[in-house]
């Protein structure tokens, strides 16, 4: 039975991530009341098992081009708004060590649960009531357009809501379409989610093709049409993963075919051509498995043929061997999915709401940030800092 008493605050912000809490903070500052809302036991899950348990918090590098959404320029007001030297100086204030990883990466030299510990801190501060085990079960706005919540047996009004609830990605974290529920709701616009940052899963030929290099790691640059990425990749059980992989899938479609060039240093041509010139008489082979781990070299040189010395070799072959090293193409079926995905890409149309303030232009007072808006940045940091800058956002005008 609910409780006959509504309880009021000026804001409810919906899911204490990343992106929640720094919305509450900052509606907080302002002298707001807030209520922050967890529906698991604890705030911050996500940000407690990212960067494997020391939480990739932002990157040096990151800029609107970083991101992925149906609208480049919807991100750049948050952004600019609220930056990565911004949270730094944060990290800072709380005296959070940290350093640099690689690619502008940020990381805490202990543990992650130093940034929740930084945020539940400031959300005390600036007054901000943290319910946990509390999810939203109803959202609607009554005649003087003031909306009311259903939280458990409670009710509660706000004239403003913050939707931080996130995407699809991990549910055993608890995530789920909340937060796209609520926009169906209110008539608003979806861009398809789909899981990204993510492996990729092999069709049956390429898990024959490749089957035997489980584990086996290379420095590599994919592409898919002019979108490519420098990183390593990851032979797994059911495809690739590893950092470059994770970075394309968020550019990958069902039907894509990804390249793979498994020496992007070399202009392998002009080296076995050289080769050929200056040392005639030594094993092609020989050389190649100087190159790479031997069982993947193997592998890539498994349709060439047999491989004489350099002076027995046609350029023919040689274009033969390039082929099969530098463009290896492969035509994933699929990817691990949500349960392996770090971020959803899609999600609320950005044309349903303002850059400036995150707010829904067709439900005044109603707000979406994060993760269930249609801006997904890359690997390395780039999420957070889209957390922390549409939380900022919204956090001025709420």
């Amino acid at each position: 039975m609910l409780n006959s008493e509504s309880r009021s605050f000026d804001v409810v912000v919906i899911g204490a991530g990343a992106a929640g809490m720094m919305c509450a903070i900052e509606a907080g500052k302002r002298g707001r009341s807030v209520l922050l809302l967890e529906k698991t036991d604890k705030p911050g899950k996500k940000i407690l098992i990212s960067g494997g348990g020391r939480c990739n918090f932002t990157n040096l590098f990151a800029a609107p081009d970083r991101y992925v959404s149906d609208n480049k320029h919807f991100c750049k007001s948050a952004l600019r708004s609220y930056t990565q030297n911004d949270f730094i100086a944060l990290i800072e204030k709380h005296g959070i060590a940290y350093h640099e990883k690689k690619l502008g990466q940020l990381f805490c030299d202990k543990s992650a649960s130093g940034i929740t510990e930084l945020l539940l801190d400031e959300c005390d501060t600036t007054g901000v009531t943290l319910w946990c085990d509390a999810g939203a079960e109803s959202i609607s706005k009554n005649e003087n357009s003031v909306f009311e919540l259903v939280v458990g047996r409670q009710k509660v009004q706000a004239s403003s809501i913050v939707i931080a609830s996130g995407g699809l990605s991990i549910p055993k974290m608890g995530a789920n379409d909340f937060a796209y529920r609520i926009a169906k709701n209110y008539g608003m616009k979806m861009t398809t989610p789909r899981p990204g940052l993510v492996p990729f899963t092999f069709e049956p030929s390429d898990m024959d093709r490749f089957a035997d290099l489980t584990g086996i790691s290379a420095d590599v640059l994919v592409k898919i049409g002019k979108v490519s990425f420098r990183e390593n990749v990851l032979f797994t059980h059911r495809g690739v993963s590893g950092p470059a992989i994770l970075q394309i899938s968020s550019f990958w479609k069902l039907g894509d075919t990804v390249q793979i060039d498994f020496l992007p240093d070399t202009n392998l041509m002009e080296d076995l051509q050289r080769l050929r010139r200056e040392t005639p008489k030594n094993g092609v082979k020989k050389y190649l498995l100087q190159l790479l781990s031997n069982r993947l070299m193997e592998k890539l040189l498994e349709n060439v043929g047999e491989l004489p010395e350099f002076g027995n070799c046609s350029d023919k072959l040689f274009e033969k061997i390039v082929k099969g090293i530098k463009n290896i193409e492969i035509t994933p079926n699929g990817t691990e999915g949500y349960r392996k995905a770090e971020v959803t890409v899609g999600g609320i149309c950005t044309s349903e709401l303002s850059s400036k303030t995150m707010e829904a232009k067709k439900v005044a007072g109603l707000y979406f940030i994060g993760e269930a808006v249609d801006v997904t940045g890359f690997l390395g940091g780039y999420n957070f800092q889209w957390a922390w800058s549409s939380g900022f956002a919204a956090g001025q005008y709420v």
